[in-house]
C-alpha cells in the first residue's frame, strides 16, 4: 500500500526481523516485555520523535490495552483497532459476557464478579460442578487460565493464573465459569467499518490445543450444521454491533452437543488470521488499515464467499516428547519454509535469529488451501514434512500426529483431545542440529561514540563484534560460550533437581528441611511467557535451594537437592 513503516525493538531483538524489514526502527532497551514492548512512556516517546500517524499493536501486548489506545488516541493519532470504549467492553471479559447478554448472546455460565480469595471459586464449584476455569479477565490466548479439578487446587491455581495475567497483560484480575468437558473451540472472524457496517467472513476451528492455547486452525469450521454456522456468525455481528466495534475482531464460542455458548471476544487481529484470508480472498490487515483511515467496507455480507479449505499449524519453538511442550529457546541455525502451489509461510524467523525465552516461541504459521478439507489435510501433512527447523526444537512432530490421527480427519475432537487422548509418548521434536563453536555469532559489545556528520558532532551507540575492538581496550574478548543442548529431562532418582529449559524462577514452592514426595511441584519456572511446574524426582527432604524468585536459569541448572528418604 506504499505506507512506510516504523518498528520498535528491545535489546534483544534489535537484528530481528520485524526490524530488518521495516522502514525505520527505534529502540526500545530493556529484556523483558515489561522493560520494553509494554513500557507505555517508551512507545509514546517513539511515536512522537517518529512522527507516525497510526499504530498497529499486533496480536499481543498492547493490543487489547484501551489504556494505551486512548493515549495515542488523545494524541491524533489513529489506533488500528477498535475504539476504547470497545475495548474496555470486551477487553475485561465480565462486561463482555453482560455485553453479549444484553443482545441475546448466552455465554458459558459463570460468575461475573472479580476473585478476591479462593473460597469463592471453591463456592462457584460446589454449585455448579468441577471442573471450573479461571480465566484471565483482560487476557487472551490462553495465558492466565487455569482449571481447578477440586476444592484443594484453587488457592493454588488462582495465584497461578493471577501471576500470569499480572506477568502477560500488566492486570491480574480473574473470574470463574463452568468449564465444559468436551467443547469445540468455534470463532467467527469479523470486520467493521466506522459507519455501523459490520460483517463476518465465515468460522473457524481451533480446537486442537494444549494448554489453552492453539496448535492447529482450519477454516471453515468442519463438521458442523450450516444453520449452526450462520447463526454463530450472526450472533457475532450482534455483539460487534451492540459494543459500537470498528476494525477486524474476532467472536470465540464453545460448540458441544448441538449448542454453542458465547465464550469472548478477541478487539484484534488474531495469529490464525491468514486462515480466513485464504478461504475468502480477503485481506485482513489491509482492510484494517482502510478502516482506520475512515473507509467503508467494500463489500456486504451477501458478497462473502467461502471457497475450499484452510489450514493453519502454527511452528512453535517447543519439545513435544511425551506430551509435555517444553519451551525451546535458542538459536535457530537453519530454517526452510516448504512451498508450492496453496502452499503459505508467514515467518517472524530466518536462520541465524534467536528464540528468546523472554517472549512468545511462534517461529511462524504454516498455513495451506485445498479444496476440501481432506485435500488440505495432506497438503499440510506435505508441507510439514518439508518444513525444516534446526538448532530449536518444534512441535512439527506433535502437528503430524494430529493431522494423521482418524479422530482429526472424523472430525471427533475437541480441546481436551490433544492432552487427554493423542499419544506422544514416542514424539519428540525435531533434535536441534551441534554447530562447531566457529559457527557461532560473535558477542557484540556495545561502545559509545561521536561522530561528525556535515561538520556537526553526534553521541551515537555501536554495537561492534569483540574482534574488532582495538588492541588494549578495557573490554578484552571474552571466550565464546558452548552451546548447551535442549531437551534436557529432570534426572530421574538423583536427587538433584534441575531445570529442563532457560528461563526466569517465579516461585520456590519449598524450603530446606521439608518434605517432598516424587512428582511435588518444588519449583515454577517462567519461560516464553509459560509458566511450567518442576516437580521433585525422588521422596526425601529438601536439603539446599540454590534458585530464588527472579533468577535466571540455564538448561539443565540444578535448583535443587534433596536428600532420600530411608
Amino acid at each position: 500500500m506504499g505506507i512506510p513503516t516504523v518498528a520498535v525493538y528491545s535489546d534483544l531483538d534489535r537484528d530481528a526481523l520485524h526490524v530488518r524489514l521495516a522502514d525505520e526502527a527505534y529502540a526500545l532497551g530493556g529484556k523483558t516485555a515489561a522493560e520494553s514492548y509494554i513500557d507505555s512512556e517508551k512507545l509514546l516517546d517513539v511515536i512522537k520523535r517518529s512522527g507516525a500517524e497510526a499504530v498497529h499493536p499486533g496480536y499481543g501486548f498492547f493490543s487489547e490495552n484501551s489504556d494505551f489506545a486512548r493515549e495515542i488516541t488523545e494524541m491524533g493519532v489513529k489506533f488500528i483497532g477498535p475504539l476504547p470504549e470497545a475495548i474496555d467492553i470486551m477487553g475485561d471479559k465480565i462486561s463482555a459476557r453482560e455485553a453479549a447478554e444484553r443482545v441475546g448472546v448466552e455465554g458459558v455460565p459463570g460468575d461475573n464478579n472479580f476473585l478476591s480469595d479462593p473460597s469463592e471459586v471453591v463456592k462457584f464449584g460446589n454449585e455448579h460442578g468441577y471442573p471450573v476455569a479461571i480465566k484471565a479477565a483482560y487476557g487472551g490466548g490462553g495465558r492466565g487460565m487455569k482449571i481447578v479439578d477440586s476444592a484443594e487446587e484453587a488457592p493454588h491455581q488462582l495465584e497461578s493464573a493471577q501471576r500470569e495475567a499480572l506477568n502477560y497483560f500488566g492486570r491480574d484480575e480473574c473470574y470463574v465459569e463452568r468449564y465444559l468437558t468436551n467443547p469445540r473451540h468455534v470463532e467467527v472472524q469479523l470486520i467493521s467499518d466506522q459507519h455501523g457496517h459490520s460483517v463476518y467472513l465465515g468460522t473457524r476451528d481451533c480446537s486442537a490445543q494444549r494448554r489453552h492455547q492453539k496448535l492447529i486452525e482450519e477454516a471453515p469450521a468442519p463438521g458442523i450444521p450450516e444453520d449452526i454456522l450462520t447463526a454463530m456468525g450472526e450472533a457475532a455481528v450482534k455483539v460487534a454491533v451492540g459494543c459500537n466495534y470498528e476494525s477486524a475482531g474476532t467472536v470465540e464460542f464453545l460448540y458441544e452437543d448441538g449448542a454453542f455458548f458465547y465464550l469472548e471476544m478477541n478487539t484484534r487481529l488474531q495469529v490464525e488470521h491468514p486462515v480466513t484470508e485464504l478461504i475468502t480472498g480477503v485481506d485482513l490487515v489491509e482492510l484494517q488499515l482502510r478502516v482506520a483511515a475512515g473507509e467503508e467496507l467494500p463489500f456486504g455480507q451477501d458478497d462473502v464467499v467461502i471457497t475450499g479449505h484452510a489450514i493453519e499449524c502454527r511452528i512453535n519453538a517447543e519439545d513435544p516428547a511425551g506430551g509435555a511442550f517444553l519451551p525451546s529457546p535458542g538459536k535457530i541455525t537453519k530454517i526452510h519454509a516448504p512451498s508450492g502451489f496453496g502452499t503459505r509461510w508467514d515467518g517472524g524467523y530466518e536462520s541465524g535469529d534467536e528464540v528468546s525465552q523472554y517472549y512468545d516461541n511462534l517461529i511462524g504459521k504454516l498455513c495451506v488451501w485445498g479444496r476440501n478439507r481432506d485435500v488440505a489435510i495432506a497438503r499440510m501433512i506435505r508441507a510439514l514434512e518439508e518444513m525444516e527447523v534446526e538448532g530449536v526444537a518444534t512441535v512439527i512432530p506433535a502437528d503430524l500426529a494430529i493431522l494423521r490421527h482418524p479422530d482429526f480427519a472424523a472430525v471427533d475432537h475437541s480441546t481436551k483431545w490433544v492432552e487427554n487422548t493423542l499419544d506422544l509418548s514416542s514424539t519428540a521434536g525435531a533434535a536441534p542440529v551441534a554447530t562447531d563453536d566457529s559457527e557461532e555469532a560473535e558477542p557484540k559489545v556495545k561502545r559509545e561514540m561521536d561522530v561528525e556528520v556535515n561538520g556537526k558532532k553526534f553521541s551515537v551507540s555501536l554495537f561492534v563484534p569483540e574482534s574488532q575492538l582495538a588492541a588494549g581496550n578495557s573490554a578484552a574478548p571474552r571466550p565464546k560460550a558452548k552451546r548447551k543442548g535442549h531437551g534436557t529431562t529432570i534426572a530421574g532418582g538423583s536427587g538433584h533437581v534441575i531445570v529442563p529449559m532457560q528461563g526466569t524462577i517465579l516461585k520456590v514452592a519449598v524450603e530446606v528441611g521439608d518434605t517432598v514426595s516424587a512428582g511435588d511441584t518444588v519449583v515454577v519456572l517462567e519461560a516464553m511467557k509459560m509458566e511450567n511446574n518442576v516437580p521433585a524426582d525422588i521422596d526425601g527432604t529438601v536439603k539446599e535451594v540454590k534458585a530464588e524468585t527472579g533468577q535466571s536459569v540455564s538448561a539443565g541448572e540444578v535448583v535443587l537437592v534433596i536428600e532420600a528418604a530411608e
